[in-house]
């Protein structure tokens, strides 16, 4: 007999990762291409959705002002807004219709994005599991919003949610009853009307709210031309294909034609097949194995960040770096001089060591003869950890230059990069690199330093990569200092398919820093020579 093992289950899931995730970071390629990099929509589409909701909410108002929520008068009223209107409303109605049609897809493809990166178990459970509900009630949303028109579309999910709803053993019999069987009422409409414009608008509000609830430093608003250009094609298809009902609803016959949108009503055609009951069951079967999907992957988490008060002087630098609302501050309970300290919370930490490259006790040139302490740091890869690995780096190196490159566990394995003048050494995420460490580096005998991260805008941590870019152009504490010679550092981005590229940007480096070596010797050799010269004449 064959039995059923879980674990088979989960063996196959975590297989299917890596050829997702490569599938995904070939579909974000393309579009960086296409978009470049700040204004690749894969990048920001969870800030795309929420413009969405915007244009969704203006255009719901404005539709609502000639609406006539009535059995009679809902579908005359929609009528008039799409034709006798059609150069505003109209507009606005087929604005609403694509906007709606494209936060469905923006969010599926936020939750294969999450899934093919791996952001989706471990400390990412809490995000993942409470973006379950926002689709639920964004999908729900559209459905009733097509009730409203009152058309034969209206009318064909008006008798398929009947079905659903009458397939709940505690509402058997009531939707029919009430809404279909001809009995049909104003209710109806002001029903739905409260769910449309109210009862659900809240509910999503509240899921948006919960679901970024563990996440620091939110963002909601997309690149100001990627919020144009969504507006404008938006605009564009409104007026090339314009949105448009279907004859008005009548219970006393059967529609022949509907023309479905599928992004929200794709479960209906289930119900000429198969019952009620057999269609919950399908959809609350998908429903569960996508909410239990962070716990069928073999993944932990690494040791969570300590807090060493010897060496915290309440700064704040890692509570405003940290992209997981890990970190909190308080008074200071040691009796130090200093006012604050931080308190990390392991149940939210993402063990990512951001915020010890954020600590200014991070700085390698502190204690050169003794072990590095600092004020929060990772247990598994300590900022002294890291300073004896840049020490042993540099000491294998053979050549003509000398290279250094960080890189981020999540992007390319910098490992890969080795040869015999060039030397990776791995990060837990590249924003966990102190810039003092960089300087360290080019200090003690590397000619240059690289840092890879994964691809820029899209940081398996949130914010490493952009922390990075942003302490090394003096925009953010603590700073790469002045005095470290910028000529001998690069900052890149790029996953595993990225190679190739990077490999490619490696060598225009080293080549680059050749000759600035051999210009550097020249100059001295000419110094030299003025000096002899001089002396020679005196």
């Amino acid at each position: 007999m064959i039995q059923f093992r879980p674990c088979l289950l989960l063996g196959f899931l975590s297989v299917l990762v890596n050829p997702v995730k490569r599938a995904y970071l070939a579909l974000e390629s393309w579009f960086n291409l296409s978009f470049g990099t700040e204004w690749n929509p894969m990048y920001h589409l969870g800030t795309l959705s929420f413009f969405l909701f915007w244009i969704i909410l203006v255009t719901g108002i404005y539709l609502f002002i000639p609406f006539h929520g009535s059995i009679d008068g809902a579908h005359a009223s929609v009528e008039y807004i799409t034709h006798d209107q059609w150069y505003a409303a109209g507009i606005m109605r087929s604005l609403h219709r694509y906007a709606s049609d494209a936060v469905v897809v923006t969010v599926l493809l936020h939750m294969f994005k999450e899934f093919a990166s791996g952001r989706y178990h471990g400390f990412r459970w809490f995000s993942w599991v409470t973006g379950i509900p926002n689709l639920w009630t964004i999908v729900t949303l559209g459905i009733t919003g097509y009730w409203l028109v009152w058309d034969e579309l209206a009318q064909y999910v008006a008798v398929g949610s009947a079905q659903l709803m009458d397939a709940i053993p505690l509402l058997s019999g009531a939707m029919t009853r009430n809404f279909v069987a001809g009995e049909m009422t104003d209710r109806f409409f002001i029903l739905i009307e409260f769910l449309h414009l109210l009862g659900q608008p809240l509910m999503l509000v509240f899921f948006l709210w919960l679901h970024v609830k563990r996440l620091s430093n939110v963002e909601i608003n997309p690149p100001r031309g990627l919020a144009i250009g969504t507006l404008l094609a938006l605009t564009v298809l409104s007026l090339v294909n314009p949105a448009l009902s279907h004859g008005p609803a009548d219970l006393s016959t059967v529609p022949q034609v509907i023309q479905l949108d599928w992004f929200y009503l794709n479960i209906y055609p289930l119900l000429d097949i198969w019952t009620g009951g057999q269609v919950w069951i399908l959809t609350l079967a998908v429903t569960w194995f996508i909410t239990l999907m962070p716990w069928m992957t073999f993944q932990k988490d690494g040791a969570k960040a300590v807090v060493d008060l010897d060496h915290c002087n309440g700064c704040e630098l890692c509570f405003d770096d940290c992209p997981f609302d890990a970190i909190t501050v308080q008074a200071r309970t040691d009796g130090a001089k200093f006012d604050k300290e931080v308190v990390v919370n392991p149940d939210l930490c993402a063990a990512c060591g951001i915020c010890a490259g954020s600590c200014p006790s991070s700085n390698p040139f502190r204690s050169r003869k003794e072990e590095l302490k600092t004020g929060i740091d990772m247990p598994q890869q300590p900022v002294d950890k890291m300073r004896s690995q840049t020490n042993e780096a540099i000491a294998s190196l053979e050549g003509d230059v000398k290279i250094i490159v960080y890189g981020c566990n999540h992007g390319l394995n910098v490992e890969r990069l080795d040869t015999k003048d060039t030397k990776g050494v791995k990060l837990i995420c590249s924003g966990m690199l102190p810039p003092t460490l960089v300087e360290y580096a080019l200090k003690n005998g590397a000619d240059g330093v690289m840092v890879t991260g994964c691809r820029h805008n899209d940081c398996f941590y949130r914010f490493g990569n952009r922390w990075v870019k942003q302490r090394f152009a003096g925009e953010r504490k603590p700073i790469l200092r002045g005095r470290a010679d910028r000529d001998r550092i690069r900052v890149h981005g790029g996953a595993e398919t990225d190679k190739n590229r990077i490999e490619n940007d490696l060598n225009i480096f080293r080549a680059d820093l050749l000759k600035k070596k051999q210009a550097e010797a020249q100059v001295e050799e000419n110094a030299q020579q003025e000096e002899a010269s001089q002396g020679e004449g005196s």
